[in-house]
């Protein structure tokens, strides 16, 4: 017996040993106390039977482990429990795992297992809980999986199975959870099912299953979690299916075809929290008495054909005043009809969202309404509702969301709409508001979608709402009578992505700000009387896709710069007075993405647009003018020759009586002594000492010419091109000014108290200290005892990538960074980033590449682990070069793990480290902090935490941007522009996700016609996924009449964070158009898919 037990123990410890070896990665070091040292039942994660001294545990689960599943685990034939759940196992599930007879438990949920589920873990006949969610796995859920006559929790959600499910899961009597969502199931629910005697929880949703759900399921009187959303599922509900489910918690029929009644026998599920019967259903009749559900949480009845539009539809409103827990209400989307009840005020304090949009619903807004001061949105768009808007409405403190448009409310906006500080998204399109637009509107610094477009507006528009630096998204004013002018305050509208000023009585010269609104993609100011020029500003707008001048009295030529839009896809200046050549270049060369009809002065351009030539002046004349040309051009040359010499003359003069100075370009930066900054830094003492790098170190000082502290640069002149690089600092930096970059102040260039050579740059002080101060806990100091949240790294990064862009685009010539870092990136009072050290790039030429390259032996090419891989082969350093480093940067805002962290050894790097885990598991590479503090996750099945579908977008997006940059060709990385412009949509998204929560945005739109072409470009645009749909040959542009067909029988699915995104589709299918009715619009609740109904 000694002999066996120690032949068991040796197994044990191999086989553990054996599963060491697999791992790959062990960022929290839960291996580190697998050694020799101490007996393996002591092993971290470890736990034996006493008496026999083998395994019986073994649970590492959330250590971000990264490997292999040993088969040799097969071995351990004493274990009851492998908990190895949240990490990065990959490969296939071991089939040895079937040699574990005795194990009970098995969690590896939230891995990257592929394959298909081993057919041998039937095997483990004692087997109680499975759980293999949020894996790759693929094929069937193998008939064996019946043997497992103990089996009491089953959970195999988020994979890639298929197949049906097989009526073996009739013999798990003991099953009390079976859990598939968000598969490729199809077929019927098997009838044998309804022998699981002892089922709780039933999970079907997001699959495609079809049929009838068997009738016998409502017989199953202990089932508590009911889910069947988002499936094929048909049939009527039987009236009395909840006569025997008294348990029942959570009943999801969402999304489906179901059809008849609501059973009035709902009334005996008095347990009920969650109740889903909305989208996509076509479900009758009345809502029955729902007051005795008085635990209901959520109730989402939208989107089915409920109500008679009557008076007495709304009715059950009365009884629902019992449900005091009550946090979120949909109707929208039914025929409910009559005047809304005053009783509505006395709905669930609780309550949060309410939508009960695209209704027949009429009358007044009930004052009542008010009272429901929890309320963070309320959807009332596209009823009948008239009248002006309650003053209650000024209790909404909390309202981040208030939707009313598509009514026929008229009046004033009220001024406590200013009052709503809260307030994200505002819209009152479509109804008959009139006079002027409340100031006080601005005073929602918080708004990032504005639309007041189709009501009676007049006056001017307020400068406060230019003012808004937080619209984002939308301001829509069109279809008004609004006069006056554009203010320059426009350009204060930096990160607006559409504004349409459309329709109005609008006058005076567009503002040459308008190019500062640089994230602007659509801008729509037709129908106006705007005169004056078309700015050239407007070629800043590098993001522009859609611009509409047409039909105002715009005057000369149409400028040239607008050909290097590279992104502009639609362009209308018809019927205004411009004269002059039309460019051929950019959107000028397809004559589909062109209008200029109407502009009797134009000429040239391409042939298909059948203008008349250009004309060419006489030979004589040409002459002539080539004569007086040719003599004033000598005459300026012999000036300047002239000029050069005496200042020639002058500068050497000037050069023997200051010999101090390095360079005359020095000069041009006014100069501090070397005692004013010895003075300012207390003898440059260490306490001052704020940071160091390759060239200097950085001081914090005050000097009495500057009001503000500063950080000073002392340049270290005994490392190899330092005094070149002070040159190469200056010249870079004088004429540089951005908001993202960091500003210098003022120089020195001076010898010190020992006669050395001393030379500093005077910079802004950022208080906050640097990014690695912030990402890196064990440098972090008493003066920053925060960490950074999502909000705060997406803003950085944006930030950065905005500098980067100046330094790559804007400047007059190129300046390369070549030491991107986090210690290189400082961030002030407002946290808002900005880049430091560019000044020691060389500069580039940007007229030649090739020919016009400055040399340099500087030989800065940046610091390990954020260089790219070319530089240390001996490659020119590069745009490519910046984009690799902003690409770890990037990755090491997002992991927290420096690119030159320890765990990256033996040709693992922070990139593989990364792309290992992209896009399935981001979870497990996120920085602790950044997930502990506000990265929202949902716990599933009691172990498993998922990132929530807006927020995981948002990141996947992200981690891929920086994956992209950070590739090891150069060529294969991105370029500033592009990573501008997808962190701005990331931004944008992630910031109206936020918000909404759990609910986006539906509208079903009856375009014209000849509108085929531009929707598909939309749909194209958005990545919306199309189950059906055939683009016509139809040129898109022509402006059509108000005229209205058919919606067509094939909906669309749409993939979106929020009603914003769908918004941005209406406006520019309108904007393609010209003539679209939107029939119906309103938000709803499940997950993230919107229906769109086009013809």
């Amino acid at each position: 017996m000694v002999a066996v037990a120690q032949l068991g123990n040796q197994s044990d410890h191999l086989a553990l040993l054996k599963f060491k070896e697999s791992i790959s990665s062990d960022p929290y070091k839960a291996l580190e106390s697998w050694n020799s040292s101490i007996h393996f039942c002591k092993w971290y994660g470890i736990t034996c039977n006493p008496m026999h001294q083998r395994v019986i545990e073994l649970d590492l689960g959330s250590y971000r482990l990264q490997g292999r599943l040993s088969p040799h685990v097969g071995n351990l034939t004493f274990l009851i429990k492998l908990k190895l759940e949240n990490n990065t196992f990959y490969g296939e599930i071991p089939q040895e795992l079937g040699q574990l007879l005795q194990l009970q438990q098995l969690f590896l949920t939230n891995n990257s297992f592929a394959g298909e589920i081993p057919t041998n873990l039937t095997y483990c006949s004692n087997l109680k809980v499975i759980t293999l969610a949020g894996n790759k796995l693929i094929g069937k859920i193998p008939i064996e999986i019946g043997y497992l006559k103990k089996l009491q929790s089953l959970s195999v959600w988020n994979n890639n199975l298929t197949g049906g499910i097989s009526s073996s899961i009739g013999n798990l009597s003991s099953l009390m959870l079976f859990s598939v969502p968000s598969n490729n199931l199809e077929g019927d629910i098997p009838q044998e099912i309804c022998r699981l005697k002892n089922l709780r929880g039933l999970y079907m949703g997001v699959n495609y299953l079809s049929g009838m759900v068997p009738s016998c399921i409502y017989n199953m009187s202990l089932l508590t979690e009911l889910s069947l959303v988002m499936n094929n599922f048909n049939g009527s509900l039987p009236f009395n299916m909840f006569h025997n489910l008294p348990n029942l918690i959570i009943f999801e029929f969402g999304v489906n075809q179901f059809t008849g009644p609501i059973p009035i026998s709902i009334a005996n599920a008095s347990a009920l929290q969650s109740l889903d019967l909305g989208d996509q259903n076509n479900l009758v009749g009345q809502v029955p008495n729902l007051g005795k559900l008085q635990d209901l949480q959520r109730l989402n009845l939208q989107s089915n054909n409920l109500g008679n539009n009557s008076a007495i539809d709304l009715m059950f409103l009365r009884y629902l005043t019992n449900c005091t827990k009550l946090k979120l209400f949909s109707i929208a989307g039914n025929n409910f009809g009559g005047n809304f009840p005053n009783s509505i005020g006395n709905l669930s304090a609780e309550l949060k969202q309410l939508y009960i949009g695209e209704n027949q619903i009429s009358g007044k807004i009930p004052a009542e309404l008010g009272h429901l001061v929890g309320l963070i949105l309320l959807a009332m768009n596209f009823n009948h509702f008239e009248g002006i808007i309650p003053t209650t409405f000024g209790k909404f403190q909390k309202m981040q969301v208030l939707i009313l448009s598509g009514n026929k409310l008229s009046g004033d906006i009220p001024p406590f709409i200013g009052n709503l500080s809260q307030l994200f998204d505002l819209e009152l399109n479509f109804n008959m508001f009139q006079g002027n637009i409340p100031p006080t509107i601005g005073n929602c610094q918080n708004l990032q979608v504005l639309d007041l477009s189709y009501n009676k507006f007049n006056g001017s528009i307020p400068l406060e709402v230019f003012s808004l630096s937080s619209l984002s998204n939308l301001l829509d004013l069109s279809h008004n009578t609004l006069s006056g002018s554009i203010p320059r305050e426009v350009g204060m509208l930096k990160n607006i992505d559409m504004l349409d000023l459309s329709e109005n009585r609008l006058s005076g010269d567009i503002p040459r700000t308008i190019g500062e609104c640089t994230t602007l993609e659509y801008l729509q100011l037709q129908g106006n009387s705007f005169s004056g020029t078309i700015p050239s500003s407007m070629a800043s707008l590098k993001g522009l896709q859609s611009l509409d001048l047409s039909r105002n009295q715009l005057s000369g030529s149409i400028p040239d710069v607008m050909k290097s839009i590279s992104g502009l896809e639609y362009l209308n200046v018809s019927f205004n007075l411009l004269e002059g050549e039309v460019p051929t270049n950019g959107v000028f060369g397809n004559v589909s993405q062109i209008e200029v009809i109407g502009n009797k002065k134009l000429c040239g351009g391409i042939s298909e647009l059948h203008l008349p030539s250009c004309p060419i002046k006489d030979s004589k004349h040409a002459k002539k003018h080539n004569f007086k040309l040719i003599a004033v051009i000598v005459s300026v040359i012999s000036f300047l020759l002239i000029l050069s010499f005496v200042i020639s003359i002058c500068w050497m003069r000037k050069r023997n009586q200051n010999p101090s100075f390095d360079s005359p370009t020095i000069d041009q930066l006014a100069k501090v002594s070397y005692q004013d900054l010895h003075r300012g830094t207390d003898g440059f003492s260490e306490r001052n000492l704020i940071g160091s790098g390759s060239f200097g170190s950085v001081y914090k000082g005050n000097l009495v010419t500057e009001d503000n502290v500063v950080a000073v640069k002392v340049l270290n002149l005994k490392k190899k091109g330092a005094h070149k690089s002070f040159i190469v600092e200056c010249n870079a930096l004088k004429n540089i000014r951005h908001r993202n970059l960091v500003k210098i102040l003022t120089c020195c260039s001076s010898t010190d108290y020992k006669g050395q050579t001393f030379k500093a740059l005077v910079f802004d002080y950022m208080k906050n200290g640097s990014l690695e101060q912030w990402l890196h806990l064990e440098i972090l100091n008493a003066d920053h005892p925060r960490t950074l949240d999502l909000g705060h790294r997406l803003n950085i990064m944006n930030d950065v990538a905005t500098a980067l862009h100046y330094l790559h685009q804007e400047c007059e010539q190129l300046v390369l960074h070549c030491d991107l870092k986090p210690s290189n990136v400082l961030l002030d009072d407002d946290m808002v980033a900005h880049v430091s050290d560019f000044g020691i790039a060389r500069l580039v030429s940007a007229i030649d590449d090739t020919s016009h390259k400055e040399t340099s032996t500087i030989g800065i090419k940046g610091t390990v682990g954020y260089a790219p891989p070319e530089y240390g082969m001996g490659s020119e350093v590069s745009t490519s070069g910046d984009m690799y480093s902003f690409g770890i940067l990037m990755l090491e805002i997002l992991t927290g793990r420096r690119p030159t962290d320890e765990v990256f050894q033996d040709g693992q790097n922070l990139h593989n480290f990364v792309a290992t885990s992209f896009p399935g598991n981001i979870i497990e590479i996120l920085d602790p902090h950044l997930e502990a503090r506000d990265v929202e996750v949902t716990i599933q099945d009691g172990n498993r935490a998922i990132l929530v579908p807006g927020v995981e977008e948002s990141l996947v997006s992200l981690f891929r941007i920086g994956l992209i940059c950070s590739m090891e060709s150069p060529k294969e990385r991105m370029n500033i522009m592009d990573v501008n412009q997808e962190l701005n949509t990331i931004r944008k998204a992630f910031l109206a996700e936020k918000p909404y929560g759990e609910f986006v945005s539906k509208t079903s739109v009856i375009p014209d016609q000849q509108c085929g072409n531009c929707i598909h470009s939309c749909i194209v645009k958005y990545r919306i996924e199309a189950d059906a749909y055939v683009a016509r040959d139809i040129d898109t542009r022509n402006r059509v009449h108000q005229r209205v067909c058919k919606a067509g029988d094939n909906p669309f699915m749409i993939t979106s964070n929020s009603n914003v995104i769908l918004a941005t589709l209406l406006l520019e299918m309108y904007a393609k158009c010209g003539s679209l009715k939107i029939a119906r619009s309103e938000t709803f609740l499940l997950g993230n898919v919107t229906m769109v109904n086009i013809d």
